[in-house]
């Protein structure tokens, strides 16, 4: 049976090296997409639904672990990860484990023909055993690879020429550019510098919910969800006149509306 599977690695060279590798170690696996950062590769699983997702943690856009959270919370995603890694040993041992498999950059032949031996081994069961359980697999990953971040509670943030506190709770959303992020309120525009990757390792993420690579929004405050012939879905918060852009990678969120 053949399995499919997506790269995504944001060094060219690199990429191109996983792709030759993995057609000489398993020439019956299809590489459908090979793309450079986090936000194609979820765009290339949500159009091909591979069996498997060859994953760099460090890429732009969207890394490795937040395509994973993406696709954890998504079941029509669902697919096994290996994440393609530069964290030290001592970083990884915190997935090391039967349900999920990684591959330290540089690797050796021998390495990923191990990673190859137990895919094809878990991928071949009768049943075939299902994606590992990458919500317990993400937790466990981000209480090694950097400390908790502390919950916001207060934005400081200018408006005019004065410092505001802003309460999170009355944030209906985040919207960043090049250099700024918009903080808007019912009341008011501020501006921030903070970015919003930022952002989101401060915030509640089952009350804050991003929608777009620079757009988180208070899900307490949308006021409705439209699509356009093209099926783009936006959203409309309370008490403002903006449409918010759902990108694709995070239409699954309205999936049931």
């Amino acid at each position: 049976m053949h399995h499919t599977a997506v790269i995504a690695e944001d060094e060219p060279i690199l990429r191109a090296q996983l792709k030759a590798k993995l057609a000489r170690l398993w020439p019956d696996l299809q590489i459908v997409a090979d793309v450079g950062d986090g936000e194609a590769a979820l765009e290339a699983i949500d159009q091909h639904r591979p069996d498997l997702a060859f994953l760099d943690i460090q890429m732009p856009e969207m890394t490795g672990v937040e395509v994973a959270r993406s696709l954890a919370s998504n079941p029509q995603l669902k697919c096994h990860v290996v994440f393609v890694t530069a964290f030290d040993q001592y970083a990884v041992q915190a997935f090391e484990t039967d349900a999920v498999d990684y591959v330290l950059k540089p690797y050796t032949d021998e390495r990923l023909q191990a990673a190859v031996g137990r895919l094809q081994s878990r991928l071949g069961q009768i049943p075939a055993a299902p994606p590992q359980d990458l919500e317990a697999l993400l937790a466990r990953l981000s209480t090694k690879l950097a400390p908790q971040a502390e919950q916001l509670k207060w934005i400081k943030a200018s408006v005019g020429q004065n410092l505001r506190l802003i309460a999170i709770d009355d944030v209906l959303f985040f919207q960043s550019d090049e250099k700024y992020t918009l903080v808007a309120t019912a009341e008011m525009d501020a501006l921030i510098r903070t970015p919003i990757k930022e952002i989101l390792e401060g915030v509640d993420s089952a009350k804050f919910w991003q929608i777009h690579r620079s757009t988180i929004v208070n899900a307490s405050a949308i006021e409705t969800v439209s699509r356009d012939f093209r099926g783009q879905a936006s959203v409309k918060v309370k008490g403002r006149k903006e449409n918010l852009a759902v990108s694709r990678p995070f239409s699954h969120l309205f999936k049931q509306m």
